[in-house]
């Protein structure tokens, strides 16, 4: 208990478990050290224990869950919308309490900080406490174990408020109101020197001095300036070798850019976490939150966000059920978010390990299904009041996604589009562009589609389906052209599809139009059974030609069908269009504003994806391709499979050259675009001039009539003094066995601070299995992506606010991670990062290439291990060891490292002496 504590706190057995142990601190202060299966035979016998992240806890000690007293929900309720890493020590940090490292001290301290928090719950001004102390009474009656303390702690308050009036968010989050649209922006320049005098005022005289930051503002600056021809952006390519300071860097170009001319520009990046820690840098150009708040707007896709009348609905069905605990901690998060995002926002990532993703994603718009203004809560909705905001702020922050949806819809949700773009994490875009650009013809898709008009079909559930989304917006003269488009509908996957396709029973399904979707997948199944390699791999991928026995005839009644549907849903689309117009005068604005979002949510969910599945299926029924002939498209079929069994049948069409359509769609219509990155060039091509070709051609420049600007600052860290790069040279990495031992000395040489980055999850996670316990034993806790049951944001939470603690991760954490300091002082990979040997692969090789399909795989891997090895070194202080336990590694690889970084190839013994001598471990 705190020393100042003024409320008891529970009195129950407090539990740690690591891999290999557990430490339980009982009621009576009895200390045990125990095996996982005997602290699993003890708690069996036990009241809920006191612990922090209860599935992590118990499948660590090999049992099912069992009713526990989690500080994580404690936590969630007392400090909604505040992130901390899911473990006591990262609890213990975050509320300020000294942390101890020894597993019974960790245990100890767990009362320690329930007693913090409910002091801190008990410090609520009065008028505050209604609303928690009647949702923590209606948890209570669902079972939280936790109501009765925090009940207490909150003391008579609860009269304030009905249960049902603190469970109703809807009404009592604000309301936004329209304005006017914007004006078209001005075109007032940013001159080098203006950048550089807004990066001084940014830093402030206290600044550590960085001298390529100011020339990269300088050359940043050159993205904003007038156009001066249509379709001719200034499209400028700035690499900052890490530690730069880039952020600010192109942040204060923007910024003056914005402030003059009175429009937005958008800041898109590849990963979440790059989101938030612009947006935290954003503070010393807007030190006062409000006005942060107004001029600056991180937007993600809709998908990301709380849906209000989804949360409702989940309120009406919890009852009294145990969804009253998930949903009234919630309640308390939505109200204290800045933006509502649900999925990588303000809430904890350790939210949806604790409870699912039906109380996160589940509760998103994942699936199309937002009615706009016809939902009862759209004047309050968190994703419109981003809209709105988006509008009038001076900087956007999105990701590649959305901004590459943004324009090739010609606008989202308010037909927006900007002319100024900064994209960090260029080297990203290659990727972005492949995935946002693609077309995915699929029994999901498909299936999704048919929800999407005709609803939750025969079962509860929350989609709406077309004619309740229109509701009362249709007239007569619409009405059958309606019901022509649902009854057409029936011609896609319906529930049990999968099932069907995969138990072969879709061969037998009606003759009629009904199951036309489901003879196509069937057939295209059969050809990918019949021609697949690998069956022990997870998705298995075939060309499309040469076609099997009846994939043309069934995909042309397949394409009947589908035109079926287009046909009214376009007519439909015009005749609300043209009652915008005819009835102008007369039609109130609510109404008005409604059709226009039914008819762009048309277009977008339907009438698009039929033209663009149209447009593949028309590919069955033309000859194949000749040998040597080159599309710009590559069709394969992929059979997704899962532990479980077959999940999805996909015919897919991707862009040979995905920056294709980003220069066209994206690139060519804005008036300027800023592409930076530590990695946008090769560091083993032949010259400088070769570099910088390959990097153009990734990010779609000799697609666009103006050549790109070129500039390149380097980085400021001492590589050579501060960094050591072997390869081993005695492990057999392809052997679970002295793959595991070589990670495990590794880590401990460092003591702690690792990450190990693997090319396969199998690989991972017997990795983890054999190394785990020896590492818990001394002292150092190890996490893994795909074993820890946490989401990667929590997982790296942990891993930096605990030195001693070591990760392991795929492709995710190599470029996720961004732990500066001693945290992060040791990478090591199991492989060289190859690219993945697919049909996509194949096919770009051999195209984009140049005829060096060897030059090509090496260059991604070259730039793989420079992105790897560029999350070791964030401070001029730090100090890390870049590991590769690959002894086939080529000699043309190390260029991937930086200027004065000396790539020893040493036996195992040898890198292990010399990292712990050189991190003093």
């Amino acid at each position: 208990m705190a020393p100042d504590s003024r409320l008891a706190v529970p009195v129950a057995a407090a539990l740690v478990a690591v891999p290999g142990r557990a430490a339980i601190v009982g009621a009576d202060g009895e200390c045990l050290l125990l095996a996982p299966a005997e602290a699993a035979a003890w708690l069996a016998e036990a009241p809920p224990p006191l612990l922090v992240h209860a599935p992590a806890t118990f499948r660590r000690l090999g049992m099912r869950p069992l009713p526990a007293l989690d500080l994580l929900e404690l936590f969630a309720f007392v400090h909604p919308a505040r992130p901390a890493p899911p473990s006591p020590r990262g609890l213990a940090r975050v509320l300020a309490i000294a942390g101890p490292a020894d597993l019974l001290a960790q245990a100890a301290g767990l009362g320690v900080i329930a007693a913090h928090l409910l002091d801190d719950l008990m410090a609520l001004p009065g008028r505050g406490r209604a609303v928690p102390a009647a949702l923590a009474r209606r948890m209570g009656e669902a079972g939280w174990l936790w109501a009765p303390f925090v009940r207490a702690a909150l003391g008579p308050a609860e009269t304030g408020r009905t249960m049902a009036e603190a469970f109703a968010i809807w009404r009592r989050m604000p309301a936004w109101e329209e304005s006017a649209p914007p004006p078209p922006p001005r075109q007032h320049p940013v001159l080098p020197a203006e950048a550089r005098r807004r990066l001084a005022a940014l830093l402030g005289p206290e600044a550590e001095e960085r001298p390529g930051q100011a020339d990269f503002a300088s050359a940043a600056a050159a993205a904003f300036v007038a156009p001066e021809a249509a379709g001719e952006p200034a499209f400028v390519l700035a690499e900052a070798g890490t530690g730069t300071g880039k952020t600010l860097g192109y942040i204060a170009p923007a910024s003056l850019w914005a402030e003059r001319n009175r429009a937005p520009v958008t800041i898109a990046t590849f990963t979440r976490h790059l989101q938030r820690q612009i947006e935290g840098e954003l503070a010393r150009l807007f030190p006062d939150p409000a006005e942060r708040r107004r001029r600056v707007v991180l937007r993600k896709g809709r998908e990301n966000y709380l849906c209000l009348l989804n949360y409702e609905d989940s309120v009406g069905h919890a009852s009294r059920g145990a969804g009253a605990i998930p949903l009234g901690l919630l309640a308390r998060w939505a109200e204290a978010s800045a933006d509502g995002d649900i999925l990588g926002g303000d809430l904890p990532g350790w939210f949806a390990d604790l409870f699912g993703a039906r109380y996160t994603a589940g509760l998103a718009d994942r699936r199309g299904e937002c009615i706009h203004a016809a939902c009862p809560h759209w004047r309050r909705c968190v994703i419109e009041h981003g809209i709105r905001r988006a509008r009038d702020a001076d900087l956007v922050i999105a990701n590649h996604a959305l901004v590459m949806a943004q324009a090739a819809w010609g606008g989202l949700d308010d037909n927006f589009v900007p002319t100024r773009y900064v994209f960090d994490e260029g080297h990203h875009l290659f990727e972005a562009a492949d995935g946002a650009f693609a077309v995915e013809l699929s029994g999901r898709a498909m299936a999704e589609m048919r929800r999407w008009l005709l609803g939750a079909e025969g079962g509860r559930g929350r989609a709406r389906g077309l004619r309740l989304r229109l509701n009362d917006m249709i007239t007569e003269a619409e009405e059958g052209v309606l019901a022509a488009l649902l009854s057409a509908a029936r011609a896609l996957p319906d529930a049990g599809w999968a099932e069907r396709l995969a138990g072969g029973t879709a061969e037998l399904a009606l003759a009629g139009p009904e199951r036309a979707a489901e003879r196509l997948l069937a057939s295209l199944r059969a050809q990918v059974l019949a021609r697949a390699e690998g069956e022990e791999r997870m998705a298995l991928e075939i060309d499309l030609f040469p076609l099997g026995p009846e994939v043309a005839e069934r995909g042309a009644a397949l394409a009947r069908a589908l035109e079926r549907i287009a046909e009214p849903a376009a007519q439909l689309a015009r005749k609300l269009a043209a009652r915008i117009t005819e009835e102008s005068e007369e039609m109130e604005s609510a109404l008005r504003l409604r059709i226009e979002a039914g008819c762009r949510t048309l277009r977008r969910r339907v009438i698009e994806p039929l033209g663009a599945w149209r447009e593949m299926l028309a590919a069955l029924a033309a000859p194949p391709p000749a040998p040597g002939e080159v599309s710009p498209h590559v069709l394969f079929l992929r059979l997704e499979r899962g532990e479980e069994g077959e999940r999805d049948l996909a015919f897919l069409r991707h862009w040979l050259d995905p920056t294709l359509p980003f220069a066209t769609a994206v690139v060519a219509p804005a008036h300027g675009v800023l592409v930076t990155s530590a990695t946008l060039r090769d560091g083993g091509a032949a010259d400088d001039a070769q570099a910088w070709e390959m990097a153009e051609a990734r990010v779609g420049a000799p697609h666009l009539a103006r050549p790109a600007i070129r500039a390149a600052l380097p980085s400021p860290f001492d590589y050579a003094r501060q960094t050591r790069a072997f390869v081993v040279t005695d492990v057999a990495a392809r052997e679970i066995a002295p793959l595991a031992a070589a990670y495990r000395a590794l880590f401990l040489a460092a003591g702690g601070g690792g990450l190990g980055l693997f090319t396969a999850i199998a690989r991972l996670r017997a990795v983890h299995r054999l190394i785990a316990p020896a590492l818990a034993e001394a002292g150092l806790a190890l996490y893994a992506q795909h074993v820890d049951g946490m989401d990667n944001a929590s997982l790296v939470d942990l891993f930096r606010a605990e030195p001693e603690s070591c990760l392991l991760g795929t492709d995710a954490m190599r470029d996720g991670v961004d732990v500066p300091g001693m945290a992060l002082r040791l990478v090591v990979f199991e492989r060289v990062p190859w690219p993945r040997p697919d049909i996509l692969h194949r096919e770009r090789r051999l195209h984009l290439s140049g005829g060096d399909t060897k030059g090509y795989d090496e260059a991604i891997a070259r730039l793989r291990l420079r992105q790897a090895f560029g999350r070791l070194i964030r401070r001029r202080d730090d100090r890390g060891v870049f590991v590769l336990l690959d002894r086939a590694t080529p000699s043309r690889l190390l260029g991937a490292f930086p200027k004065g970084v000396v790539v020893q190839r040493l036996g195992l013994a040898e890198a292990v002496a010399e990292t712990r001598a050189f991190l003093g471990a």
